[in-house]
């Protein structure tokens, strides 16, 4: 850490801009790139990856020549990338959403947790939230995995994951609303269970 802070007023006394080295961050591309699975899965990384993911959905794309997964010379193609790309990144945060509300959430309500049930419920209605959450990014998933599909013969090279999805979702092989629908039903199967712990439970 010391070595740095010399470097950087090194690199100030001799009138080098140290934002040289920074980009900014301007495109949908860009943030998607920021998007990376950390080794620990706490909230605050859970958080950072949803803030790029959020400003990848609300920014404009980079120049077709920059798309992900390599330049596109073709207009339709350029159109089919970019619903692949929203519906994609609509995936990945209904994703973060359900990761996160299983750090909330409950696989069993134990006797021995019966002490902590206040506690217990509490967090339950944090998972249900983050749950619900999750279930507002299905749509629109849908919507583009739909205008995606429009020309089916039509296949991006180097985006076969999203392809999949697309195709997934299309099938009805891969379906959100129905999983987190699973897991609203097993989180009130399990609220039910802590609410029905008197004091002598334990």
């Amino acid at each position: 850490m010391v070595k740095a802070k010399n470097l950087l007023f090194l690199l100030l006394g001799l009138g080098i801009s140290v934002s040289a080295w920074a980009y900014p961050v301007r495109y949908a591309e860009q943030w998607y790139k920021l998007y990376h699975t950390h080794f620990y899965q706490n909230p605050e990384n859970l958080k950072e990856n949803l803030y790029y993911l959020e400003h990848a959905l609300s920014s404009d794309f980079a120049n077709p020549l920059h798309a992900i997964g390599g330049p596109l010379d073709d207009r339709i193609a350029w159109e089919k990338y970019r619903n692949l790309f929203y519906m994609h990144v609509n995936l990945e945060i209904i994703k973060l959403y359900r990761t996160m509300a299983r750090k909330y959430d409950r696989e069993h309500a134990y006797f021995f947790n019966a002490p902590w049930k206040e506690e217990n419920l509490e967090s339950l209605e944090i998972a249900e939230y983050l749950y619900k959450a999750a279930k507002t990014y299905w749509p629109a998933a849908v919507e583009y995995a739909d205008k995606a599909g429009v020309r089916p013969f039509l296949f991006l090279e180097n985006l076969e994951a999203w392809e999949d999805e697309q195709y997934r979702i299309q099938t009805g092989t891969l379906d959100y609303d129905a999983i987190i629908d699973m897991d609203l039903a097993h989180l009130e199967e399990i609220r039910n269970d802590f609410l029905a712990m008197g004091p002598d439970t334990y």
